[in-house]
């Protein structure tokens, strides 16, 4: 379930996505908030500061994110709630000769802990998307289990009603 990348991810049907570079995030944030490429792509550059061909900001992710958590954030027609993941989240308690010791979770364990949801995940230098424990990933580096997991936003987006109903 998790050794296998999905890719059917990697490739937007879109001409931005074929000639944008450092864009996990915002392949990441689309595949997470079930919104389109050019959606996702305005949203990173507006709210997150992302420059064109140069990746987000890994401070900037985790601040609009903290931000969101308390307003909601919107993406396209969809409010985004989002939750920043604390430390028993991302991260492994040991016991080593009587003291607790805090390690990172690898992605492998992020993903076996977290089997439901959609969430973006930051590693070194790379932002990617766990979909109902399923890893939703497009590095030509390919699946590294052993990555550690520096931040997790759990997102969950919802649609905007567009029309008032008297009848429900």
């Amino acid at each position: 379930m998790y050794l296998k990348v999905n890719e059917k991810y990697s490739s937007f049907n879109s001409q931005l996505a074929r000639t944008e570079k450092n864009d996990c995030f915002v392949r990441a944030l689309a595949v997470a908030g079930e919104t389109d490429y050019q959606t996702a792509h305005q949203v990173a550059k507006e709210v997150f500061g992302r420059e064109e061909k140069k990746g987000t900001k890994g401070f900037m992710i985790s601040s609009m994110f903290l931000k969101a958590e308390a307003a909601g954030m919107m993406l396209g027609g969809k409010k985004l709630e989002v939750a920043v993941l604390g430390r028993r989240d991302i991260k492994n308690r040991y016991k080593l000769k009587g003291e607790e010791i805090w390690r990172q979770k690898t992605l492998k364990s992020f993903i076996e802990s977290h089997p439901v949801g959609n969430y973006i995940v930051t590693v070194a230098g790379h932002a990617l998307a766990v979909i109902d424990g399923e890893l939703a990933d497009w590095s030509k580096e390919g699946f590294k289990p052993t990555r550690k997991v520096q931040a997790a936003y759990r997102v969950h987006p919802q649609q905007i009603a567009s029309q008032l109903s008297l009848f429900e």
